[in-house]
């Protein structure tokens, strides 16, 4: 099966993720986004997938794979994945949380 690519995308300069996490490997190869170097990094990686704002950026396909490179990050340091719906809905209480007490 062949490796699928993520398309380059205009909003982001690939450099920039380089400068902030170093040359490591990311999810996102093509615009060095969600570093998957580190447990941290890895769980990080797999919130930030899932939020409907970051995922609309992507295509289904490129998602899978994004998300099929995390887990596999995941399963090599033993970290243990969350399902995306609790990530989904914790990120919502913590923002309601924030916009109330604003």
């Amino acid at each position: 099966m062949p490796k699928q690519r993520v398309h380059r995308r205009e909003d982001v300069d690939p450099k920039a993720g380089v400068q902030k996490y170093g040359m490591t490997r990311f999810a996102d190869e093509t615009n060095k986004k969600y570093p998957i170097d580190t447990p941290g990094r890895i769980k990080a990686a797999w919130a930030y997938i899932h939020q409907p704002s970051n995922a609309a950026k992507y295509t289904a396909p490129e998602r899978r794979t994004i998300q099929s490179r995390i887990r596999q990050a995941a399963k090599a340091r033993g970290v243990e994945l969350p399902e995306p719906k609790e990530f989904v809905e914790l990120m919502q209480a913590v923002r309601s949380k924030t916009r109330t007490e604003k």
